[in-house]
């Protein structure tokens, strides 16, 4: 790739360095990506509380067994069979969470060291000794190139971190976080109705009855039969629902937390090797 002309490449590279050293000392770039770094860590967080929480309503329901007697036959209704795949599912969704998670707050922490004014300082100096080499002609000869390779080496290790935070969460924002939002309310909305299973309490039959008490009962179990029947379809249904919901989270994080990032960051260093291509003089 061949450069460009020596006028319209000192143009270029002095937007560059006053624009990169501008951002740095504002913070607008910094403040901005750790707004959106902190929300995100702290909604990884909650919706990871949220499935530990959903997996220990579940192991407890696990060893639920529901029992009616309709007109005294016992019937049994038990959970834990239904619950193994979505269990199981949550196990790994927990294990992706902490890589998730673990992703996130190393994204806080490199934000704090590229905001951190030692990092701006040696930004500015970079941008400052690239001015002087691209225009005042005792440097420009010995060390234009290096200049100009130190500028854009500063750009990276200050901005390259706030740059994928915010096109990631610009992309969540727009693409991922309705559907996340949705997942995790049908999760939620799964984790109360087990919770319901488990605190159902059927009530024991006292054996002196009367005629009468005896056929209330009858019809009463009968009765408590058909519910608990439909009421376990139900949270059949809830449950491969909650099934589908924990894999598109699992999509979702991956891709906010690893792919996106990587993505955004490989994005950032292929700009500034064009940049270099087109401006350093070999």
């Amino acid at each position: 790739m061949t450069t460009l002309p020596l006028s319209r490449r000192r143009l270029i590279l002095t937007v560059v360095a006053v624009l990169a050293a501008a951002a740095a000392l504002s913070g607008t770039v910094d403040s901005t990506g750790k707004r959106y770094a902190d929300g995100a860590f702290t909604q990884a967080l909650v919706t990871f509380a949220m499935v530990r929480t959903l997996n220990g309503v579940i192991s407890v329901a696990q060893g639920t067994e529901i029992a009616v007697e309709p007109a005294g036959v016992g019937v049994n209704f038990t959970v834990g069979q239904m619950l193994d795949p979505i269990n199981d599912l949550i196990e790994r969704f927990s294990a992706v969470m902490l890589v998730a998670t673990s992703s996130l707050g190393l994204q806080n922490i490199l934000l704090r060291i590229t905001a951190w004014w030692g990092t701006s300082l040696v930004l500015g100096v970079a941008a400052a000794f690239a001015l002087a080499a691209m225009w005042f002609t005792s440097l420009r000869a010995s060390f234009e190139g290096l200049a100009t390779r130190l500028l854009l080496l500063a750009v990276f290790v200050r901005f390259a971190v706030p740059v994928f935070v915010i096109c990631t969460n610009l992309v969540s924002d727009a693409f991922l976080s309705a559907e996340q939002l949705a997942a995790a309310e049908a999760l939620d909305a799964t984790r109360v109705e087990i919770e319901e299973l488990n605190s159902e309490v059927v009530p024991a039959a006292t054996e002196d009855q009367s005629l009468l008490e005896q056929l209330g009962s009858v019809v009463s179990s009968s009765m408590e039969s058909l519910n608990v029947a439909s009421h376990m379809a139900e949270l059949r249904d809830r449950v491969s629902n909650a099934s589908e919901h924990i894999i598109n989270l699992i999509v979702i994080f991956v891709l906010q937390t690893i792919i996106l990032p990587v993505v955004f960051l490989w994005a950032f260093v292929g700009l500034l090797k064009a940049l270099a291509a087109r401006t350093v003089q070999l």
